[in-house]
């Protein structure tokens, strides 16, 4: 089983973290790393979820601006994140 990222929940202010579903809200909760989160965020982000969910969240987001998904499909696709 996986452990929940470390992702502030500072990002996903509105919701309860005690009963906030990390694995049923993905969606939300990439679009808030990839709207607002750092580096370390972004790295956690990957470990935890599929390059294919992160992908299909960019594609399918309504909220996220066509600058942002532009940059997550370039910053996803490159070395930068697995570079410690």
């Amino acid at each position: 089983m996986k452990s929940h990222p470390n992702i502030p929940f500072r990002l996903l202010w509105e919701y309860d973290p005690n009963t906030f579903d990390l694995d049923r809200s993905y969606k939300v909760v990439i679009e808030r790393v990839l709207e607002r989160g750092g580096i370390n965020e972004w790295r956690e982000m990957v470990k935890y979820y599929s390059i294919e969910k992160i992908k299909e969240t960019i594609e399918w987001s309504a909220q996220l601006s066509e600058r942002d998904k532009d940059f997550a499909r370039l910053f996803i696709n490159s070395d930068i994140l697995y570079v410690a």
